[in-house]
């Protein structure tokens, strides 16, 4: 597969297409060894090395990636005031599109998935894939005795929302182990609240058969295999 040479350096974080310019004009990019000049030839990743410097260009037209997100950061690819998951990342991925599935709440931690495949994830945010997202919830109230059945048959929210079916499973006295197959607006402690309940510590532990590396530490990602890709898919 040929492309040109700016779009894949563009895609792999080396600057604007004006920025990737000058570095070729500058003698600092080169193909095979030899030095390119002209930012618009074409160029094969899978049978060429491309490099900028002594740093050699790793090009992939997708990016997989689990992240354990950390609390106090947000799920989006911008924003003006504050820290986005996008900003963990080495700039390698800035030119790549990359966005994170779904959201966590800026105070929630745990796995979320990040990558420039908009069909992946859509299959794994939509509801009527049935995909289940397992939250550990730890929560200030009573806790309701039939708690289970509630979520069961289906919580309704303060302003009406009738929830899809979900589980509740108690853990320890104020723990919860919450499964849900949607994502709307801070549902999992919208549902909490309409059982009386408030959660003051949120975390995702998996999505579908895809559970957070326990090796990674707060704000670090890694590549998921491919065989991982397909986990969310599977229960």
């Amino acid at each position: 597969m040929t492309m040109r040479l700016d779009k894949l350096l563009g895609h792999t974080g080396w600057g604007s297409r004006k920025q990737i310019k000058e570095l070729c004009k500058g003698g600092t990019v080169t193909v095979d060894g030899t030095v390119i000049r002209d930012s618009a030839v074409q160029v094969d990743p899978d049978r060429q090395q491309i490099a900028v410097g002594n740093d050699v260009v790793c090009y992939a037209a997708h990016y997989y990636m689990m992240m354990n997100k950390p609390a106090g950061v947000l799920s989006a690819t911008t924003d003006r005031f504050s820290q986005t998951v996008l900003d963990l990342l080495p700039r390698q991925y800035s030119g790549a599109g990359m966005f994170p599935v779904g959201r966590l709440d800026k105070d929630t931690t745990g796995l979320l998935l990040l990558t420039n495949d908009g069909s992946w994830a859509h299959r794994i945010t939509s509801p009527k894939k049935h995909i289940d997202k397992v939250y550990e919830a730890v929560v200030d109230g009573v806790i309701p005795a039939d708690i289970e059945e509630q979520f069961r048959c289906g919580i309704v929210l303060d302003d009406g929302l009738e929830c899809l079916p979900a589980r509740a499973v108690i853990t320890a006295p104020q723990q919860l182990d919450i499964v849900v197959q949607e994502g709307k607006f801070h549902q999992v402690k919208r549902m909490c609240a309409a059982v009386g309940l408030t959660v003051t510590a949120l975390h995702r532990r998996s999505i579908g058969a895809l559970v957070l590396d326990a090796a990674l530490e707060p704000g670090t990602f890694r590549s998921l295999t491919e065989q991982e890709r397909d986990l969310p898919f599977s229960t």
